[in-house]
């Protein structure tokens, strides 16, 4: 793949970034023809669809971000100079071209190819049907930015693929396939390693637990699971399950005091066999397979255990592998927790809200990752290229 210049990739970005904020009206008219014709229903896949002036102001934000950051491709990694005289050099390289299959968020047109494009990646956007007319519209803008800088448009492409296009896109795909992500529920991940025999990145699941240990801080735990649940219910870092330590003070009061507080916010709660005998007036969980769902709405499950052991052990049992909260003022206890929990974030006395690559200091990203290999959590423009090792030598034989 030939690599672009930095100052190339830099000066389509500055245009991309005056080109949107010059067609916001239209971005806005083409992103209300999808909203109308939405089912307003899905309240979590409506907020992820709604673009507004501030969401286009994010998206110019994250196209200077990643325009200001150094270029990732070609920068050293290593170098050795061998006992034989061979210099072998370890430099960061792009993958080539990468498919993102999305649902809802025009936003991700946005954030996805400016990541890839800057790390000198050609790539593919899949997006929803539902958000069709705001992709196109924003397609063209891309387009405009490269054409403009006499860069080919087939860096930056919206696939128009219905399911069984795409499945058989994915079978026998016209171009060869690097990296495939996709960025959704366990159907679709499901769906794309089903049908594609390329790398698959896992990203998108959430289902995260937050886990009130005995000692910790009511106020502080109120407030975190406030704020993670109904911050946004549809962001993959949004809270699911709480899991209360048995043994907390006044323990009864403070399930009541929890359910009152989450009532007031419509969260619906659904409750174990433990916690019902205390908040009996709420729906108790029917189906083991319930504590591996991601809600994506204003519920949250409430469950008891017994110890940090129990509560490490269900985690990881039942939980997307995205993030994970302990709530204690024992740093030991939050050690252990963090340090055996198996999910890419972890946090001690704070909300999942904060998986993001904004808010990690990553900037933009292209998803997050629960996949262990190549990268974990926020994928920005650094995890975004691979490797590749030049070997230099003068005539060079191995015997």
């Amino acid at each position: 793949m030939k690599l672009l210049s930095s100052k190339i990739k830099n000066d389509v970005l500055e245009s991309m970034i005056k080109i949107i904020d010059n067609d916001r009206e239209k971005i806005l008219e083409e992103n209300k023809k999808d909203i109308e014709a939405f089912n307003k229903e899905d309240q979590a896949l409506l907020d992820r669809l709604i673009v507004n002036n501030s969401k286009i102001d994010g998206m110019i934000k994250a196209i200077t971000e990643v325009k200001n950051q150094e270029d990732p491709v070609n920068q050293e990694i290593s170098s050795l100079t061998l006992d034989s005289g061979l210099v072998v050099t370890n430099k960061t390289a792009p993958f080539g071209t990468i498919l993102i299959i999305y649902e809802s968020r025009p936003d991700v047109t946005i954030e996805a190819a400016v990541l890839a494009f800057k790390a000198n990646n050609k790539i593919l956007l899949k997006g929803g049907k539902e958000a069709l007319y705001s992709n196109n519209i924003l397609e063209k803008c891309w387009h405009k930015a490269l054409e403009e800088n006499n860069v080919s448009t087939d860096w930056i492409k919206l696939l128009h693929l219905k399911r069984e296009e795409t499945q058989d896109f994915l079978k026998n795909p016209p171009e060869k396939l690097d990296l495939i992500v996709p960025r959704g529920g366990e159907r679709l991940i499901k769906f794309v390693k089903e049908h594609t025999s390329c790398a698959v990145l896992v990203s998108g699941r959430g289902n995260n637990f937050l886990y009130v240990a005995e000692d910790a801080n009511w106020t502080k735990a109120i407030n975190v699971i406030v704020n993670a649940k109904t911050d946004k219910i549809s962001g993959c870092n949004a809270l699911d399950k709480v899991l209360i330590n048995k043994n907390i003070t006044n323990y009864e009061a403070k399930i009541k005091e929890l359910e009152q507080v989450l009532d007031q916010l419509n969260v619906s709660i659904i409750t174990d066999n433990k916690t019902s005998k205390i908040i009996p007036n709420n729906q108790e969980i029917k189906k083991n397979s319930t504590w591996s769902q991601e809600f994506l709405s204003l519920k949250i499950l409430i469950g008891e255990v017994a110890n940090l052991d129990d509560a490490i052990k269900k985690i990881n049992t039942y939980s997307g592998g995205h993030s994970a909260a302990i709530l204690t003022e024992d740093k030991q206890k939050a050690d252990t927790f963090m340090q055996q929990v198996d999910s890419a974030a972890v946090y001690h006395n704070a909300s999942t809200r904060f998986t993001d690559g904004g808010q990690m200091g990553v900037g933009a990203e292209l998803a997050i990752s629960t996949d262990k290999l190549h990268h974990r959590g926020p994928l920005g423009l650094k995890q975004l290229v691979t490797n590749k090792y030049y070997v230099f030598g003068d005539g060079h034989i191995r015997e």
